[in-house]
């Protein structure tokens, strides 16, 4: 098992910034404003021949009511008792504050194995607030430069401490089991729809921060969990707002942290508020998610403030027929995060959606489906006014999948005709919750080469 570290320290001394170095990838969202982080996030990190967990922590604040500081500061506590070394960050340009004082104490004082680490350490200016850093009675600091890497083999022997016997023998059965990686499920939606809350509620405690401030969520949070022996990596992302809206540089990275989310996501779970049912926004991050060609699950919460369900899924499916048409086949999913009402129904759908997104059919079963789509519904003439053959079809892959159409002059077959293929195809082998792309190729001439 690997030992836990957590970096800790007040708002905008460095602690994504050494997250980002150790993980060797940036993924915690790093800006100059204070209070960038909110959520705690998780990574495996690397330091020589040193593995850990490493966990990133909102800046401590000194709150104790049920504030949006209070309630980050709880995350971090949860991190801190889980954690088997704890990575006291301070500012040396800044020199020691009273805050870093108050939290050297308030460590000491739960006991934690404290390792003190001096940031922003390079050239002069950080000098005298590396002397400072002995003023906190926590042993001798360590002088890094987290932005440039200097500094960071100094780690190593406060994490080798925590680590065990690398000679240890492993078990082997249990490391082949996690070979599998994890199906990466997205949850995306505008602010304030109950992603976080919904996160929760999956896993079973509140590993990620709620509350009723819209936008609390900055960052794409992956949590790894289990579920019916199948392994999941969830993806909490922040809120999306219509980009004419988004003037703030913060937000800005937030939202590009969101998309990249979708981008490396197997399933994605678009949100909505059951007030407020696939808006302007929900649409149009649904025509990003089908382009990307990821699964598609659609999750309506809030569903227990609803008075009417039947009515308001009419609406909901009415809406799509018009406006989202290529989503055809997406399963829809109403429930409350909040109550738990309906919430086994979500992971079920999201599974589904993942197989049949994976789908593949052998050539035969292909063909005998393009040969009974044509002969329900004939190709349309071409630009030239000859009928356009459609002579064989083969799946290039999967992930969605992708079949490819072998005719001549099939440039000329028109979008709703390809459309009417797609349709076919989800209806034939009953997919649902997955895109399907339909391509087309001319066929080689057999004459062509031939001289008379």
């Amino acid at each position: 098992m690997l030992p836990t570290v957590v970096i800790v320290g007040r708002p905008n001394v460095g602690k994504s910034t050494l997250f980002n170095r150790l993980v060797g990838r940036r993924e915690a969202l790093v800006d100059d404003s204070p209070g960038v982080t909110r959520d705690r996030r998780e990574g495996e990190a690397t330091l020589a021949d040193l593995t850990f967990r490493l966990i990133d922590t909102a800046g401590l604040e000194d709150a104790f009511d049920e504030s949006l500081p209070a309630r980050m500061r709880r995350q971090t506590e949860q991190a801190i008792d889980t954690a088997d070394l704890v990575m006291l960050v301070v500012d040396a340009r800044a020199g020691i504050t009273p805050l870093d004082e108050h939290f050297a104490d308030w460590l000491r004082t739960k006991g934690a194995n404290v390792a003190l680490v001096v940031n922003k350490c390079e050239g002069r200016a950080g000098a005298g607030g590396y002397l400072e850093a002995y003023s906190l009675g926590l042993g001798d600091p360590i002088a890094i430069s987290a932005e440039h890497g200097e500094g960071i083999h100094l780690l190593y022997d406060s994490i080798a401490a925590v680590s065990p016997d690398p000679e240890a023998e492993w078990d082997t059965e249990e490391t082949e089991e996690y070979d599998e990686k994890a199906m990466r499920l997205a949850i995306v939606g505008r602010p304030n729809v109950g992603k976080s809350t919904l996160i929760n509620a999956l896993v079973g405690n509140d590993r990620m921060l709620t509350g009723p401030e819209a936008g609390i969520t900055r960052d794409a949070i992956s949590i790894e969990w289990e579920f019916d022996g199948h392994r999941i990596a969830l993806v909490d992302t922040a809120g999306m707002r219509r980009r004419a809206r988004i003037e703030e540089k913060l937000e800005k990275l937030s939202v590009g942290n969101s998309l990249n989310a979708i981008q490396y996501a197997h399933v994605v779970a678009l949100v909505l508020d059951s007030d407020q049912m696939l808006e302007k926004q929900d649409l149009a991050i649904a025509r990003h998610v089908i382009e990307e060609g990821r699964a598609f699950v659609i999750v309506v919460n809030k569903w227990d403030l609803v008075t009417d369900g039947a009515a308001a899924l009419r609406v909901l499916r009415d809406r799509m027929e018009i406006s989202l048409p290529q989503g055809t086949g997406t399963p829809i999913v109403t429930l409350s995060a909040a109550t738990g009402r309906g919430l086994d129904r979500l992971m079920p759908a999201v599974l589904k959606a993942y197989e049949h997104w994976n789908f593949r059919v052998s050539t035969a079963g292909l063909n005998d489906w393009l040969t009974e789509s044509m002969e329900r519904h004939q190709p349309p003439l071409a630009a030239n006014k000859r009928p356009i053959r459609l002579r064989y079809a083969t799946q290039a892959k999967a992930r969605p999948p992708t079949v490819v159409l072998f005719g001549n002059r099939p440039e000329d077959l028109p979008t709703s005709y390809l459309r009417y293929l797609e349709n076919s195809f989800r209806d034939r082998f009953q997919l649902e919750g997955t895109p399907i792309r339909i391509q087309t190729r001319k066929s080689d001439n057999p004459y062509h080469s031939k001289k008379r």
